[in-house]
């Protein structure tokens, strides 16, 4: 089936590029100038992709970006023309799926727009279960010995990824490129570790006795989520 991808950014030139781009990789491209219009296409189209630029007028694409994630798990990828890394990390934390800084090349983009269709239709019906810990990375809902986990679209990427490897370690720079898209982030490490600290808080308060039974820290490593049978009792 031919995915469709919503452009939305304010400069014609720039989505004239990349309609051409994305259509030479068998997408279906729709074009939005504004806010509102993408807002429509949205509701009226269900694009498999959306391509949103950050820096537009009257609703900037962070704004845009959580009314869509609030609604929608339609994959995402953020433009930026902006060097300050506190926006790409904006971004990523408003549920950015992965981020382009400007200048690109358009073939980059379209492969990258492909590389995000093809993960979430390959994670769609794919459950997760470790111990009493189960995820649907498709209805984007964690529970906890069937307690609802309320987590943010980072803090949820982040559960996922390390629950689908029980196991095996993951450095904070395997997490950074996981999770937030990147390897070339200011302040990853710490980004990294702040989310991890919220997200043990979450589990905290959701049933695990500490945080660490299902999120674990190794000193000198990085982090790892146990391999725990399903209905195991704890330690």
């Amino acid at each position: 089936m031919t995915p469709t991808a919503l452009i939305v950014d304010d400069e014609p030139q720039m989505t004239a590029i990349l309609e051409f781009a994305l259509e030479t990789q068998g997408f279906t491209a729709l074009v939005a100038h504004d806010g509102a219009t993408a807002m429509h296409l949205l509701r009226t189209r269900d694009p498999d992709l959306v391509v949103l630029d950050i820096l537009m007028p009257a609703v900037d694409g962070l704004t845009l970006c959580r009314w869509i994630r609030a609604r929608s798990e339609v994959p995402i990828m953020m433009l930026t023309a902006l060097a300050q890394h506190e926006d790409v990390i904006a971004g990523l934390e408003h549920g950015a799926d992965d981020y382009v800084t400007k200048p690109f090349h358009p073939r980059e983009v379209a492969l990258r727009a492909q590389a995000l269709v093809r993960r979430r239709r390959d994670s769609a019906g794919t459950r997760i279960q470790v111990g009493g810990l189960r995820i649907d990375p498709a209805e984007r809902t964690a529970t906890l010995d069937g307690r609802r986990i309320e987590l943010p679209y980072t803090e949820f990427k982040l559960l996922s990824h390390l629950a689908s490897r029980p196991g095996v370690a993951q450095s904070w720079q395997d997490l950074l490129r996981a999770v937030w898209g990147t390897t070339n982030l200011a302040g990853g490490r710490d980004v990294v570790k702040s989310t991890v600290y919220r997200l043990r808080a979450r589990l905290t308060a959701s049933g695990d006795v500490d945080g660490s039974r299902y999120l674990r820290t190794l000193r000198g490593v990085g982090y790892l989520m146990p391999d725990i049978a399903p209905g195991a009792d704890d330690e």
